[in-house]
């Protein structure tokens, strides 16, 4: 699976780049019919539609749709009309044919970009799925043999209550401590189970869980209308929400209102939440099972986390492509 670097961080800046070389490409293009001028075909400009080339085929593979659309239609268009400069004062069929020959680059460029975001993808795919039998492996393995050996140790501990005659109440209060021990492991292998299986609650789950939130504390939630991200990018949105609210019962005491807000943002899913509590979040800490952990979990996914001091208190933000 690509990286988040691979991508996401990346693909603005590339877009920007291919946007702006294609359009200063275009402008010095249009300039030599207005000037008058007709420039020479010298070395500089296989030069320049090298470089233009190159921009179109990382844009179109590594950006988001619509930036990909627009700068790479830029630089590729920039491409194909870059002989203008040349023979814009010749015939009209010598400026077709001439930009028609260099719109092939421009097409070949953009197929590269294509086909190499195809693999991309399908090799993100190919993980996504791979992830996902390991997970149902492990499911079945928690429920074949972990469940089984705990469920013979519950009914062992009650079976031994049947025992005929009274029992020592500390021996009758131990064995009910295991029996109460055997059913709450089996309820979390179950619970365990069920999220290995198949993803948990989404952000259509968000407004129950802002209005079980601690009492005194105001949770101000603002999720897009219309909003509908695939499940499991609307799981790890809510598993996101969860820890940090998590983080604020834990580490800010002083809080009063907590501010989440889920939209969407080009191809990326932006949650961020913020509090007023003041100090610091230890679970931000890198090593530690919290933010961190999602932090590596979201990286995987080509997704990023960033968390740090807000103003009196502390934000948590995050983006999930979509």
């Amino acid at each position: 699976m690509p990286h988040a670097r691979d991508r996401w961080p990346v693909a603005v800046p590339v877009a920007w780049v291919a946007g702006v070389a294609g359009a200063g490409s275009l402008a010095g293009t249009l300039a030599h019919p207005l000037t008058g001028r007709v420039a020479h075909v010298a070395w500089w400009i296989p030069a320049e539609v090298s470089v233009l080339l190159v921009l179109t085929a990382v844009t179109i593979r590594r950006s988001p749709v619509r930036h990909a659309a627009l700068s790479g239609g830029l630089s590729g268009a920039a491409v194909a009309l870059i002989l203008l400069r040349a023979v814009w004062q010749g015939p009209p069929q010598l400026a077709v044919g001439a930009c028609a020959g260099w719109a092939l680059g421009a097409v070949a460029a953009a197929g590269i970009g294509l086909y190499l975001r195809r693999l991309d993808d399908n090799r993100r795919r190919a993980v996504e799925e791979a992830t996902r039998a390991q997970r149902l492996g492990l499911a079945r393995d928690l429920h074949d043999f972990v469940a089984h050996d705990v469920n013979g140790m519950l009914v062992q501990a009650q079976a031994a209550q049947a025992v005929a005659g009274a029992l020592p109440e500390p021996v009758a209060d131990a064995l009910r401590r295991i029996e109460d021990a055997g059913q709450r492991a089996l309820a979390s292998l179950d619970r365990a189970v069920h999220a290995l299986g198949e993803p948990g609650p989404g952000i259509e789950e968000l407004e129950r869980l802002a209005g079980a939130f601690s009492p005194g504390v105001r949770v101000e939630l603002a999720v897009e209308s219309g909003l509908a991200p695939r499940q499991e990018v609307s799981s790890l949105a809510y598993r996101v929400v969860t820890e940090a609210l998590t983080n604020v019962r834990r580490h800010a005491p002083r809080a009063t209102t907590v501010e989440v807000e889920i939209r969407t943002a080009e191809d990326v899913l932006c949650v961020r939440v913020a509090d007023d509590g003041g100090g610091t979040s230890p679970s931000a800490r890198p090593g530690g099972y919290g933010l961190a952990g999602l932090a590596d979990l979201l990286a995987a996914r080509g997704g990023a986390l960033t968390a740090g001091p807000h103003g009196r208190g502390w934000q948590v933000k995050v983006e999930v492509p979509l």
